[in-house]
């Protein structure tokens, strides 16, 4: 349930794979208390947080001796629902929100608009299966559960890069700006920012 005062969320979920809760504050100051089982994706959750001024607590255990697809995949589930639940019918935000973030050699864009319409354009060839023993593949799984839960349309694309660590961290740089950008009040609006009245 949204907190309208301060854009805050909670979400709790819990299946025989994972038990995870998350904290969301929007109008944060990138304070993050992270704590997955999966070291990278603490790093990354961190790095969104930072970058999109969010105040984020996610703790979570999951099945990882399996591997870390179930716990990646339903922490997307849960920072969707999350964002959706503090943005509120999404009225009076700017609604539309982008990216772009250079690391060393790489460079990456996220566009993306809280549309109630979800869906996942993402166009990121990593060569590498793995950076350290966190399976690659498994960003673009974080961000389609990601968008299907926010409501989100989202696209990510590599525009150069070929270290794998650099364009994943590159991706969570650019998508924290981005939902800043789409999630920040404009006080001309008064309701959702559609010409149908609704979203």
């Amino acid at each position: 349930m949204a907190d309208n005062n301060t854009r805050h969320a909670r979400i709790e979920r819990k299946t025989n794979e994972t038990d995870i809760v998350l904290d969301i504050a929007i109008d944060g100051s990138g304070r993050a208390a992270i704590d997955t089982g999966v070291p990278f994706m603490d790093h990354m959750l961190t790095l969104l947080a930072v970058h999109g001024f969010f105040d984020l607590s996610i703790t979570a255990s999951g099945d990882t001796h399996v591997d870390d697809h179930h716990t990646v995949e339903d922490i997307g589930i849960c920072l969707g629902q999350g964002l959706r639940a503090a943005l509120d019918g999404f009225a009076g935000i700017a609604r539309y929100g982008d990216g772009a973030v250079p690391m060393d050699e790489t460079l990456v864009r996220v566009c993306l608009d809280f549309s109630n319409r979800p869906y996942l354009a993402c166009e990121l060839p990593i060569r590498d299966r793995k950076v350290g023993t966190f399976d690659t593949a498994l960003c673009e799984e974080f961000l389609r559960a990601l968008a299907i839960h926010a409501g989100l349309t989202l696209h990510v694309d590599l525009v150069r890069g070929q270290n794998a660590h650099h364009i994943i961290e590159a991706v969570f740089k650019a998508l924290g700006r981005a939902l800043d950008r789409a999630s920040a009040i404009d006080p001309r609006l008064r309701g959702a920012l559609s010409s149908k009245g609704s979203l």
